[in-house]
């Protein structure tokens, strides 16, 4: 479509006059440009310069010869001079001081306008008269002057208008008035045409039916300079069909120029109506019309000779038609009956497009091979030149000042022609018309078209000498036809690959390519005539053909046919050495398949089992093998299996000297059919024994290695799959070949080494677990010798919590290994990981023990939390230095414990009760921390209790308080004696609390409890605790009560309950107190009572008891108005013991002996 002019691509834009003030041009053009739909403008700077716009006589049709009776159908350059040189409308442009003043400036004016009415009489162009004048003299241009310059110019009033370009105001009206004036006069000036013309349609006045088409034409493009896309489509399609008359009426041109001319205006007159339907969305239209257009024309292809020109133009309407396709803004549209799916898609018209383009080149070819196609010293073919009219030709002579157009013969024609395609890249365009057409299939992932267009690219490339292209491209296409299972089109694609590769000199693409084709089943190719390419016609002697080939340049190193120039330039020698690889999904595995199976899945070491190596082909000859080399992963069973025919041929180089060789009479392959050898092997290494490779040798410097397949997972042949064939199993036993493997697995020897793991019991929380391990000789020396320890969790989730595993401290470790003692180790593990699960690994080197020796280790683990583990020891050694390894396991379960539970409890002094304000505000179930009065001594008790099956030995206990704790018995923690707790057993230590810092959080510090076991070989261990924060407050009021700790019956005693205010507050309190069966008391019972700030008020009462025992006091009741609380003591403290007589205690006795005691 670019080589389409441009006033054909694009739609006509309304193009007027601009004459005089050039200084204006540009802001008035810019201005209709930005219109809708936009206007050009054709700018004459002044007066002087209408003659551009003049009707000029047909000065160059007077240069046609006069054998010419009548003109062509369309001029080819009648659009391009209406879109830029004969304007629909002129605007004189004069200044408003050439109106008024000087005589001469309007005489002069009155000069413009009559000779610009001359100019344009004759085009029926549109006149304006724009009069330029400032916005300060607006005024001045009087009414009179206007009329007489309407009167002159021979306009309505509302064609003489003004324009003010010096106030942005004013200028935007001034523009958008002479833009709605141009297009008014546009659109009447463009119908006044189309009518003159249509009504020579009308009225049939005219001679021939040129003047028809030609007409039609005008009349649709004066259509779509106003818009009216009905009437220019309709206008187009009444032209079409009267060109379609002319084929084979019309004698004025010679047969084949005629045939061109009308092909050249058909092609226009297509692409209008294509144009105009797709981008009014009518898609369905579009294709349709386009169909129509195809079958009119595609039969009419001219005189044999030059029927490339044909092949030619039907291309180009495919290309056109995409290119408008892909371009078109329309929607597809569901109709209830459509065109064909694929008539929707550009892909499918650029595919066509390259294929009559390569039926043009073919013909091309053919045309310029025909003898004096061209003669070599005939240059008149340069002096033709396309003619006025299009689709016509003429030769141009040149006569000194003047040329002349000269008529030209159709012979001539076809020279110029030929000579014109001899000089075009057509397989440039053709591969450029495929690629486009294959990335459009493949972006609406149709791959089976985007393949059928790479092939087809692929065979252009091929045709073009470019080898390499076209076998990456061949390459790309071979994986979906083996996928697809299409034989017919992977033989055509491997026999241009073998070409390719010929001419490349790649010798192993050669042969693998070779070898596939020759594998390839015939019975889907049978019946299928076509033309396949180089790799010719497939049939039996085909593919024996290219089989003998193949194995020809194999052996030619060899074989007496060594000089033969079979395969080309393809060699296999010493230099270029070939060997193919044969995986699970390779093509090849049709050349060559081979399945190996054990005969025993579990064999002893040093003990013979037997192996059956299977290998089947599908070549159409036998195969003759020079040797079979059998590969394991352990080398040292690696064996070779020769043919004794061929042993001179097949020299064993490169082979370890100690590599087992087994001779056959002889090795050869038939087609389908399996070559089975069965042999016993031998492996002297525990584990896994697996055959990977069979590599099979032709000749000397040919080589095949497949990969070892398992009977019980061998696939089948994908293209041989539905092939009328009988299938034999890889080996003659049906159970092996059922469920045979290539591998085995060889058992290590039996250890006679033994390895002892001693328990001594549960582990506990926080102290070092030491293990002992022995390992004892019974048969066997250690060489090499490792100890590998692992330590897993019963659950097997780990020793480390999923939450805590991503923090990196050893505190997170529930279980760690920490080292192993012993003589002569060196623990070896990986200390630098950032994962510290990994402490939960060692790896110990074991000395060298002989027959009868015993070696032992302590492995010491520590437990941070109580959890039960697995421990797993593995012993590594080698029986004789240098040998396989024989390994010895042994695993222990053993159980974490918490060693000792620790609790504490918060008691507040006897008989003293200090008032905290947030008891009284808290919840039972608040969980707020508990409350301290801040210097007031508190007692605290803490307890532990062993909660193991063993005895513990306690060494010492303390607390370690904060800086803003003072706690008493804040010694060393020692205890005499260290006494031992039993299980369930539970010790009690008393300490005191005073805070005396004026803070609101107390951190209380922890326990410390040093423990160990019952023996006296156990280590110390540190268990600690943290005691929980505690709020500390300031108590307003402090409540304690004071008696004597004993009462002597009927002797009266004091009872006292003392208030102290420590607020600068006055607080008012009431108290009460309840009477006693046990006491006769005196005092005040009920009241209410102030105490002063910082002060403390006391409640006396006296009593006398009645009985003997333990009696209950009275109860006391105080409760503080202010903060509504009151106290009332507990049981506990309101308790007294009554003596019936004064007690008799031997305490200076006991005394005289402490102080005896203490001083000596």
């Amino acid at each position: 479509m670019e080589d389409y002019p441009e006033e054909l691509r694009t739609p006509p834009v309304t193009l007027v006059s601009i004459v005089g003030h050039p200084d204006l041009h540009a802001t008035i053009s810019t201005h209709l440009h930005s219109e809708q739909p936009p206007i050009n403008t054709l700018a004459l700077p002044d007066f002087s310069k209408i003659s551009v716009i003049a009707k000029t006589p047909k000065e160059k049709e007077n240069q046609l010869p006069s054998s010419y009776t009548s003109s062509g159908i369309l001029k080819r350059d009648w659009l391009s001079k209406h879109r830029t040189r004969v304007p629909a409308v002129v605007a004189a442009l004069f200044d408003a001081d050439q109106l008024s003043g000087d005589p001469a400036l309007w005489q002069q004016v009155c000069t413009d306008i009559e000779n610009l009415k001359a100019v344009i009489k004759g085009r029926n162009i549109k006149l304006v008269v724009v009069v330029v004048v400032r916005f300060n003299s607006r005024d001045f241009i009087t009414e009179d002057r206007m009329v007489a310059l309407r009167k002159r110019a021979e306009l309505d009033a509302k064609y003489v208008v003004t324009f003010i370009p010096d106030d942005a105001s004013e200028l935007n009206q001034s523009l958008n008035r002479l833009g709605s004036i141009f297009a008014e006069l546009a659109v009447t000036f463009y119908r006044d045409e189309g009518r003159r013309v249509k009504m020579r349609l009308e009225k049939k006045t005219y001679a021939s039916i040129e003047f028809n088409i030609r007409y039609c034409f005008k009349v649709a493009i004066y259509a779509e300079f106003r818009r009216d896309w009905v009437e220019a489509l309709r206008m187009y399609e009444d032209g079409y069909h009267a060109l379609r008359e002319m084929i084979g009426t019309s004698t004025r041109l010679p047969p084949i120029q005629r045939l061109v001319e009308i092909k050249a205006v058909a092609e226009q007159l297509h692409f209008k109506i294509s144009t105009l339907l797709l981008h009014g969305g009518k898609v369905v239209d579009a294709i349709k019309w386009f169909r129509q257009h195809n079958s009119c024309y595609k039969k009419v292809t001219g005189p044999p000779q030059v029927n490339f020109l044909h092949w030619e133009w039907l291309s180009r309407q495919f290309l056109v038609f995409a290119e408008l396709l892909e371009s078109s803004n329309a929607t597809m549209q569901t109709t209830s009956s459509p065109p064909l799916a694929w008539e929707f898609r550009p892909a499918y018209y650029y595919q066509l497009a390259a294929q009559y383009l390569k039926e043009k080149k073919t013909c091309v070819e053919v045309a310029l091979s025909m003898p004096d196609s061209i003669p070599e010293t005939d240059d008149s073919s340069d002096s033709i030149v396309p003619s006025l009219y299009i689709g016509q030709y003429v030769r141009l002579l040149d006569l000194g000042d003047t040329s002349v157009m000269q008529l030209i013969t159709d012979e001539d024609y076809t020279q110029y022609t030929l000579t014109e395609f001899q000089k075009s890249r057509d397989s440039t365009e053709i591969i450029g018309l495929l690629k486009k057409s294959y990335e459009a299939y493949t972006s609406s992932k149709s791959q089976r078209s985007a393949s059928f267009c790479r092939l087809l690219m692929a065979k252009e490339y091929f045709t073009s000498n470019d080898h390499t292209t076209a076998k990456l491209h061949l390459d790309k296409l071979t994986t979906l036809y083996r996928q697809e299972g299409w034989v017919a089109l992977l033989w055509e694609v491997l026999g241009y690959l073998r070409e390719c590769s010929r001419n490349l000199n790649s010798a192993q693409d050669f042969i693998a390519y070779s070898l596939e084709m020759a594998a390839l089943p015939l019975s889907p190719l049978a019946g299928i005539q076509k033309d396949y390419g180089p790799g010719g016609s497939p049939s039996l002697q085909q593919v024996e053909r290219i089989h003998q080939e193949v194995f020809s340049i194999v052996l030619e190193d060899s074989d007496s046919n060594s000089g033969s120039d079979s395969g080309g330039g393809v060699k296999v020698n010493g230099e270029y050495p070939v060997h193919l690889e044969i995986d699970l999904v390779s093509p090849l595995r049709v050349v060559l398949l081979t399945s190996v199976a054990f005969h025993e899945q579990i064999v002893k070491p040093y003990a013979p089992t037997l192996i059956t190596v299977s290998i089947l082909s599908q070549l159409p000859c036998p195969v003759e093998i020079d040797q079979l080399e059998v590969q394991f992963n352990q080398s040292e069973c690696n064996f070779i299996i020769v043919n004794a025919r061929r042993r001179e041929k097949s020299a064993i180089t490169n082979v370890h000297p100690d590599r087992r060789v087994e001779t056959v009479p002889v090795l050869q392959l038939f087609t389908n059919k399996w070559l089975r050898l069965t042999y016993d092997i031998k492996s002297v290494n525990s584990g896994k024994l697996e055959c990977t490779y069979v590599i099979a040798r032709i000749g000397s410097h040919f080589s095949i290695c497949c990969g070892a397949e398992s009977p019980a997972n061998m696939t089948d042949l994908p293209l041989w799959k539905f092939e009328d064939r009988f299938e034999a199993s890889p080996t003659k036993d049906p159970a092996i070949a059922f469920s045979g493997m290539k591998v085995t697995q060889v058992e290590e020897p039996d250890p006679q080494v033994d390895l002892k793991l001693d328990s001594v019991g549960p582990a506990l929380v926080g102290e070092n677990f030491m293990l002992p391990v022995t390992l004892t000789s019974k048969g066997h020396s250690v060489f090499s010798g490792e100890l590998k320890i692992n330590l897993v969790d019963t659950r097997g989730v780990g020793l480390l919590s999923p939450r805590e595993a991503e923090v990196s401290s050893t505190d997170n470790l529930h279980v760690e290994l920490l080292g192993v003692s012993g003589p002569e180790l060196e623990l070896e593990s990986d200390s630098d990981s950032p994962r510290k699960f990994q402490n939960s690994f060692g790896l110990v080197s074991v000395p060298f023990l002989n027959v009868g020796d015993s070696w032992s280790c302590n492995l010491e683990i520590r437990w941070h939390r109580p959890k039960p583990i697995m421990l797993y020891v593995s012993l590594g050694y080698s029986p004789v230095s240098g040998s396989p390894k024989v390994h010895v396991h042994k695993s222990l379960q053993i159980e974490g414990k918490t060693p000792v539970v620790i609790s504490h409890r918060l008691m507040l002094p006897f008989r003293r009760d200090p008032l905290l304000l947030s008891r009284i505000k808290r919840t039972p179930d608040s969980g707020q921390p508990a409350s301290l009065p801040v210097n007031e001594t508190s007692i605290l008790v803490v307890s532990t209790t062993n909660c193991t099956e063993v005895p513990l030995r306690l060494i010492s206990m303390s607390v370690e308080p904060d800086d803003n704790l003072k706690s008493g018995n804040q010694d060393s923690g020692q205890h005499p004696g260290q006494p031992t707790l039993l299980p369930g057993e539970e010790f009690k230590k008393v300490f005191t609390v005073k805070p005396e810092a004026n803070i609101t959080k107390l951190n209380m510090g922890s326990v410390c409890l040093r423990w160990r076991r019952d023996f006296d070989s156990s280590k110390e261990v540190l268990t600690k605790q943290n005691l929980p924060d505690l709020n500390v407050e300031f108590p307003p009021l402090i409540v304690s009560l004071e008696c004597p700790p004993h009462g002597i019956l009927g002797q009266p005693f004091t009872y006292y309950a003392r208030v102290h205010n420590q607020t600068k507050l006055l607080q008012e309190i009431r108290f009460s107190l309840s009477d006693s069966q046990s006491f006769v008391l005196s005092g005040p019972h009920n009241d209410t009572t102030f105490v002063l700030p910082l002060s403390e008020h006391i409640l006396s009462y006296k009593l006398v008891p009645l009985s003997s025992g333990s009696l209950q006091l009275p109860r006391v009741t105080i409760t503080s108005v202010r903060y509504t609380a009151g106290f009332q003591p507990t049981v506990a403290a309101s308790t007294i013991f009554v003596f019936p007589s004064k007690p008799q205690f031997q305490l200076e006795l006991e005394s005289g002996k402490n102080s005896g005691s203490g001083s000596g």
